[in-house]
């Protein structure tokens, strides 16, 4: 029997307990793909960066773009988790696990990209010999090792009590390892006290870091002095993309785990309308920081800044500059502006676009400006070659065979949260509620 007598709970432990042929195929394709990666990889490290279409001035392309988007996804779970734990909203109890395992899995993709770029990994090792806090790439380094820290810690805090619970069922190696990571958890009040504690602090923590970790981001580029790069804008330019394009893939894998692990009983539509909601309000946000962005640019008319203008618009570059709006604007605003039907087909819908259109964005910060520097080289097209398609298919894949991986150890919804949330969160909510309305004044 399950505990609290909720056979609900049963879906939750399922993944963990059984391994269907659907596990077997999904870890088959996603491997499948990341060999890819690794051919590509390794017949670049072989040959050199040549094999790749970067060259001069492009030297940027996929792979910086790639450490960009991602680096942006990690933040569905530090800030919305975070924000909304601070915030007291009950309605996200069910979704905190799935947005703090993407933070932690997609930045170790993220930070890898920057490994690929180098040709030579070894030289990431001249950071920590030779690094100079003059440099924003040692920023960068620095922010994204914090970073990384702080969202493992925020995401293990949580855990401690459903690990304990996993021990208690479990028998043989699996209970030797649950008890190892329980640390000694009895569920005393005391202990949910400090956890608790705990919890709150890193979820203070974790929100500037995260905010830093963007904001550096953008510096790499705004510091320098190459066009369309140089704005003061571009911190939180990239911290709200972030937030947009997180919350896009937490929905998209809320709906991809809805579906194969049958957890309609707790994600219901509810969180989708929500988390719709909010997805259309930042879709608003990035187009006023979108539209100020190119406005300034081109109400200033630098003559080398109206080039990387006018390729985006109707160069070289506007099918993917015209498609970033549509993705970002056009296909949020007609997908969520009424959700009072088919809820979960439409956030996908425009979940979907937006994980497009940011990509698309990061790739138009890139490339065009490396396109059409201030020195004089000569002109020059940058197109991907298969070792790049081939090294992002495999990053993306890595990212969801751990996140897969992940569902078979640990549960994806949090039980203990869950069972929270009926003990104790409906009589806070209660008592907040009356708390709101008209009635004595406290002393």
């Amino acid at each position: 029997m399950v505990e609290n007598g909720d056979v609900h709970e049963e879906i939750l432990f399922r993944p963990i307990e059984q391994t269907g042929r659907g596990f077997y195929w999904t870890v088959a394709i996603l491997s499948a793909f990341i060999l890819w990666g690794v051919v590509a990889y390794v017949t670049q490290y072989y040959w050199g960066l040549g094999v790749a279409g970067l060259n001069q001035p492009v030297s940027w392309g996929f792979y910086v773009t790639n450490f960009v988007f991602f680096i942006g996804i990690s933040h569905a779970g530090t800030l919305i988790s975070a924000i909304l734990r601070l915030s007291k909203a009950e309605w996200r109890r069910p979704i905190t696990r799935m947005a703090e395992v993407i933070t932690v899995m997609v930045i170790f993709v993220g930070a890898g990209q920057i490994l690929i770029d180098l040709g030579r990994p070894d030289r990431m090792l001249n950071v920590i010999r030779w690094g100079r806090y003059q440099s924003p790439l040692l920023w960068d380094a620095t922010s994204i090792s914090a970073y990384m820290s702080a969202s493992l810690t925020y995401l293990y805090l949580p855990m401690i009590p459903d690990i304990a619970i996993l021990r208690d069922r479990f028998v043989g190696r699996r209970k030797l390892l649950y008890s190892v990571l329980a640390l000694g958890w009895t569920g005393t009040e005391q202990q949910h006290r400090v956890l608790n504690r705990a919890i709150a602090v890193m979820g203070v923590l974790v929100i500037p870091i995260a905010v830093s970790v963007h904001s550096v981001v953008s510096f790499v580029f705004s510091m320098t002095l190459q066009p369309m790069w140089h704005s003061t804008i571009f911190g939180p330019y990239f911290v709200v993309g972030a937030i947009f394009s997180g919350i896009a893939g937490l929905i998209v894998a809320m709906i991809i785990f809805r579906k194969a692990y049958g957890l309609e009983y707790y994600l219901k539509p509810i969180h989708f309308r929500y988390l719709g909601q909010l997805l259309l309000i930042m879709s608003l946000f990035w187009t006023y920081f979108t539209f100020s962005e190119y406005l300034t640019g081109y109400y200033g008319g630098e003559p080398e800044e109206m080039k990387v203008f006018w390729s985006k618009f109707n160069g070289a570059f506007a099918v993917f500059f015209w498609g970033m709006v549509f993705c970002n604007l056009v296909v949020p605003i007609a997908s969520l502006a009424r959700l009072a039907h088919h809820t979960i087909g439409k956030v996908l819908t425009a979940s979907i676009a937006v994980i497009v259109g940011m990509w698309l964005e990061r790739f138009i910060i890139v490339v065009p400006s490396l396109s059409s520097p201030r020195l004089p080289f000569p002109p020059t097209t940058y197109w991907p070659t298969w070792v790049e398609f081939g090294e992002t298919a495999g990053s993306f894949a890595l990212f969801a065979l751990f996140y897969v991986l992940f569902t078979k150890f640990f549960p994806i919804i949090s039980i203990w949260e869950i069972r929270e949330g009926r003990e104790v969160g409906v009589k806070e909510v209660q008592e907040r509620v009356l708390s709101y309305l008209p009635g004595e004044v406290e002393a």
